[in-house]
């Protein structure tokens, strides 16, 4: 058989690897629980319509078919959509249908974190893969939703993002802004395409604003002064509540006081000023945040690595009003979305942090001879039965060997069961640990490992 030809954007990472992904993973997962998030999963295909219903995704859209498909692919008009299924491209669009589906039996408000595999046909590069997984939040109420739910969300991504720090992630910034804010200014200074306008600013960090200056003129009709205007917001950022004044001047200087920016203000001072008690320095407003979906209608996040920001947002979100609702009810929600795998290919890139093994085996039994294997097995049994993860050597070749094999493995412990004497009795087990050549007797039903050789850690490298 040929030598396989690896996929790019589809990471499979080595063992050592996928322990520090399993530690991210149990990290996030237990501080979603501790503040009341219940998990859920849906199923990995949705209809194509309702894929492609909002934002701009069709390009990334993955579609799926039988390879004997007797219509084929070519015929992706409105009513073939309505059958085709297509790999969800993320896990809000999901949680929409979901929530309506079990809306008559679900307690609202909702808090649901949801940690899965979704699939995006980009282009793949550092950090941004097809095939990868997610870890969201998301609070949602019915009809109505608190507008401190906006100011909670991205603060338990703080503190989840946070608890990573023991194991060397990097300080995390959360930069936040509010959708009503933009409008009310766009508005005021007389744009009315402000999903345009909003898309374009998204792009700054990419083409900077020279080229999105020019692009709001061509594309969203902006005059010169306009197109200023928008980048004099887009500018401003800052840690405190100062920042509202900040924006609120530039409003007046241009005339674009509105009452949906005097409220998109309110609610952005009452985050800023939560976060800054809460979280000192992680929430930053940042008012260039745009988020290229069109269902967030309130606050959006992004979250950056400090010194890593080349990398780009691992983590965003924002509050939407209206992606969830079947025409008489509607489903309001604020949720955050981290990219876990876009996370951990940096921590492993950058060197930033190493498993202290590859394996959980914390013991290797060694076998004396294959007629004695049965003794090694009673041994692994009971260190298994008091949560020691061990192993069974694969042959019973010269303990050397068995001892390299253990080395090779990453393993710290060799198991040496006591040997048979001349009157058909059993010696004492002996148990060495191969890093420091100590070797003691031991028995299988009282003997520890140290805490930190018990299971394999995760801890910073270097």
């Amino acid at each position: 058989m040929a030598k396989p030809t690896p996929l790019s954007g589809f990471p499979e990472w080595l063992p050592d690897g996928r322990i520090v992904e399993q530690h991210v993973l149990d990290t996030l997962r237990h501080t979603f629980e501790l503040h009341g998030f219940a998990g859920i999963e849906t199923r990995a295909v949705e209809p194509l319509d309702q894929l492609l219903r909002k934002g701009e995704t069709s390009k990334e859209v993955y579609v799926l078919s039988r390879l004997q498909d007797e219509e084929g692919l070519d015929k992706l008009d409105q009513q073939n959509r309505e059958k085709q299924l297509g790999l969800h491209f993320d896990l809000t669009v999901p949680f929409a249908r979901y929530v309506l589906e079990n809306a008559g039996r679900l307690a609202f408000p909702l808090r649901r974190y949801q940690i899965q595999k979704v699939w995006r046909g980009e282009r793949p590069q550092e950090g941004r893969f097809r095939e990868f997984i997610q870890a969201d939040i998301d609070v949602v109420g019915a009809g109505e939703l608190p507008y401190h739910f906006e100011v909670e969300a991205p603060l338990v991504m703080a503190e989840a993002l946070g608890a990573l720090s023991e194991i060397g992630l990097p300080p995390v910034r959360i930069l936040v802004n509010n959708r009503r804010v933009a409008e009310g200014f766009y508005r005021g200074v007389g744009l009315d395409d402000v999903e345009g306008v909003l898309r374009q600013i998204d792009k700054l960090d990419k083409i900077g604003p020279d080229k999105v200056s020019g692009l709001l003129v061509t594309e969203c009709g902006a005059t010169e002064d306009q197109a200023k205007a928008c980048l004099a917001l887009a500018s401003i950022s800052g840690a405190d509540v100062g920042v509202i004044a900040e924006v609120r001047a530039l409003a007046e200087s241009y005339g674009a006081v509105t009452e949906l920016l005097e409220t998109g203000l309110a609610e952005l001072g009452a985050l800023i000023a939560a976060a800054s008690e809460r979280a000192p320095g992680v929430v930053v407003a940042d008012l260039k945040i745009a988020r290229g979906l069109d269902y967030y209608t309130g606050s959006v996040y992004e979250t950056v690595l400090v010194g890593h920001e080349q990398l780009g947002s691992v983590c965003s979100g924002g509050r939407y009003d209206t992606l969830a609702s079947d025409g008489r009810n509607t489903y309001p929600g604020v949720g955050l979305s981290i990219g876990v795998s876009r996370l951990v290919s940096r921590l492993l890139s950058a060197e930033l942090v190493q498993a202290t093994r590859s394996v959980p085996s914390a013991v290797l039994v060694a076998v004396a001879s294959e007629e004695e294997r049965a003794a090694s097995d009673v041994v692994a049994t009971a260190l298994r039965a008091r949560d020691i993860p061990a192993e069974v050597a694969p042959s019973a070749a010269k303990f050397g060997k068995q001892i390299k094999y253990a080395d090779r493995r990453g393993i710290p412990f060799v198991w040496f069961p006591g040997s048979v004497g001349e009157d058909g009795g059993r010696g004492a087990d002996q148990v060495k640990d191969i890093r420091s050549g100590d070797q003691v007797d031991a028995d299988a039903a009282a003997w520890e490992p140290p805490a930190e050789d018990r299971w394999p850690r995760v801890v910073p490298k270097g």
